[in-house]
């Protein structure tokens, strides 16, 4: 009784940040919306500065809506304009898909057109790096064993041990059973467990290997590796700015803006830049402020 206490509470605080956003986004005001998590915060904070800037709009960030289907909620609804999404929501149904293989090229262009479609949302290029499932071991093991990629680890998955989020452990279609299949390996141990807790468990040698997040913080923090998904077994989850595009016809000056940081952030540059969030405890829009100067996109 006391979760559903707090997700009623949490849902009506959510509802009323984005009604009092809304009745200051009128005018030029733009509402750049972001997911719980540093990353898609600080790139918010960087097109905040950078829109502001370069026009005499005004940007405030709406933080912490709950998932990406309700940051698409929330641009459908305008009450925000920009967000960051990733290119394998396109396999939550959002709108017909035709189901078939998709190469990476093949998500981002299909992500492309059918928000374009659907929802007259731009979907941009990528920014350079995606945050997806990636397998993760401390470098000195990785150094030692020569794992440089998933395939590597055949050989030596008998007495591997992993430590998984629970949840992935369970699902069918594209958890651990489904992964073993498509590797045709299976590892000796594994660990169900919170995804909080991986990192901390394999830097402290609890397990060999974990699945984690490809751009964590804790990656550079443990010194952990990730192995290249060689036979692409998860999606692609390229990161991109998207806009509506009623936005963009009103101020189509904002194209050029949002191209600025399109291939200019590659996985190890997030990773940092989440570093200096989640484990420095900075301030996110200080993080982006010194990115942007440091890459000549502010003085």
């Amino acid at each position: 009784m006391k979760r559903v206490r707090r997700r009623i509470l949490g849902t009506l605080l959510l509802a009323s940040v984005v009604v009092s956003a809304s009745g200051c986004g009128k005018g030029d005001t733009i509402l750049i919306g972001t997911q719980t998590y540093s990353e898609p915060k600080i790139i918010a904070q960087m097109y905040r500065l950078l829109i502001e800037d370069r026009t005499d709009l005004k940007v405030d960030v709406l933080p912490d809506l709950a998932s990406s289907a309700v940051i698409i909620d929330a641009m459908k609804k305008d009450d925000i304009q920009i967000a960051t999404l990733y290119t394998g929501e396109l396999l939550n149904e959002h709108f017909p898909l035709e189901e078939k293989v998709r190469s990476r090229d093949e998500f981002l262009a299909d992500a492309q057109a059918g928000f374009d479609k659907y929802f007259n949302f731009k979907w941009f290029d990528p920014y350079g790096f995606e945050n997806t499932y990636a397998f993760t071991v401390r470098k000195e093991l990785a150094d030692e064993k020569g794992w440089k990629k998933i395939s590597d680890l055949k050989n030596d998955a008998g007495t591997i041990k992993l430590g998984v989020d629970t949840t992935w452990l369970e699902r069918e279609s594209d958890g651990y059973k489904a992964f073993a299949k498509h590797y045709d390996l299976k590892f000796g141990t594994t660990l169900p467990m919170e995804v909080a807790l991986v990192y901390s468990a394999v830097a402290s040698k609890e397990v060999d290997i974990v699945l984690a997040y490809s751009t964590d913080a804790r990656l550079k923090e443990y010194d952990l590796v990730t192995l290249e998904d060689d036979k692409q077994f998860f999606p692609p989850y390229d990161g991109s700015p998207v806009v509506k595009k009623e936005l963009l016809a009103k101020h189509p000056e904002l194209n050029e803006i949002m191209e600025l940081l399109i291939g200019k952030i590659d996985a190890k540059t997030m990773i940092d830049l989440n570093y200096e969030v989640d484990v420095k405890k900075r301030n996110e829009k200080k993080v982006a402020e010194d990115y942007l100067k440091k890459v000549g996109l502010l003085k």
